[in-house]
């Protein structure tokens, strides 16, 4: 089967490289980059997790930097994910991001940030219920960036009023989540009834049971789902003691990735390739359908957001084999601007 190169809409890291380093650089970068590829993912957006301002800054001039300076970054990176601050900082749905630093949502934030970049912030999650949510939400979608539901208490009412505002995606559906929720009026339900909102999940049967992740799927359609790896450093790593964002994390040799307490998970070690695998073992979804949700889902949903103006990248073409293991044909290349 020959298909599209995977994308990922959520990684933070990869082989080792932690993309909220503020000292990454861009050998750092191809080393991740390259590891990818190996995995079929022929393009990602690198995801920032919740810091100051000033931290965030520096991380993701960064990052930028060295994206520009790569020999894969131009090719492979259309441009970046920003999830937080804007999030709830309530115990559970704040997860492993520090509370402390997480605000209000604030689209000149993500001006600033963006300002003097060579690629976009393109993707943003954030929590709507937080004061000035919606404004927001319609303010980024403006700017032409795709708005996320993520580590967020909204309820039927808030999600509601963020889809009525631009919101295209939840961002890690199932997680993100204290252990206890409302009875019926809870985040989870809302965003599966809206069916505005395409669903991301972390197929890792970490973060969700696999019996769990089926439902989920089965409720939001397999054409509302999207696959991504929220990975770390960790992926594609042995296992151990790792950074990422500044906190300790420890990866153990089932492939969790969590605090050194270990209280709570903290992102990933799942390939997206994996992720594909492991959507067809669960029997989930077919070999062309789950490939899909990992490349032609998440790219769809960058290109139709309204205002989007960034980079048209080439997909690039990969071959799976019978084991659903992935060989690049085409790597893709830049292909210009709409």
């Amino acid at each position: 089967m020959i298909t599209d190169g995977l994308f990922d809409l959520q990684v933070n890291g990869f082989a080792g490289v932690d993309f909220n380093d503020p000292s990454i650089t861009a050998s750092a970068l191809d080393q991740a980059l390259e590891a990818m590829l190996v995995c079929g993912v022929t393009g990602c957006l690198p995801t920032l997790i919740t810091a100051t301002p000033e931290a965030l800054a520096e991380r993701i001039r960064a990052l930028d930097a060295a994206v520009a300076g790569s020999r894969f970054g131009p090719a492979m990176v259309p441009g970046y994910h920003l999830e937080g601050p804007f999030l709830n900082a309530a115990a559970g749905y704040c997860g492993c991001h520090p509370a402390q630093a997480m605000s209000d949502p604030d689209a000149n934030l993500v001006a600033t940030l963006e300002a003097g970049l060579t690629r976009p912030i393109l993707l943003v999650t954030l929590a709507p219920e937080r004061s000035g949510g919606a404004q927001t939400v319609r303010q980024l979608l403006s700017a032409g960036k795709v708005v996320s539901i993520g580590h967020s208490a909204a309820g039927f009412a808030a999600v509601k009023a963020a889809a009525d505002a631009g919101a295209t995606l939840s961002t890690h559906l199932g997680n993100g989540l204290p252990a206890e929720l409302p009875k019926l009026d809870n985040t989870l339900l809302a965003q599966l009834a809206e069916p505005r909102l395409k669903a991301c999940f972390i197929a890792d049967g970490i973060h969700i049971p696999p019996d769990a992740f089926a439902a989920l799927v089965h409720l939001k359609g397999t054409g509302n789902t999207i696959l991504v790896s929220d990975a770390v450093m960790a992926a594609a790593a042995p296992p151990g003691r790792y950074s990422f964002a500044g906190m300790d994390i420890l990866a153990d040799e089932t492939g969790k990735v969590t605090r050194p307490d270990g209280a709570g998970l903290a992102g990933s070690s799942l390939r997206l390739d994996q992720a594909v695998r492991n959507v067809i073992a669960w029997k989930v979804a077919s070999p062309d359908t789950a490939v899909r949700m990992a490349s032609q889902h998440p790219r769809t949903v960058l290109a139709a957001a309204p205002g989007f103006a960034g980079p048209a990248f080439d997909p690039g073409r990969i071959r799976w084999n019978s084991a659903m293991e992935p060989t690049v044909l085409r790597k893709g290349a830049p292909a210009g601007r709409d």
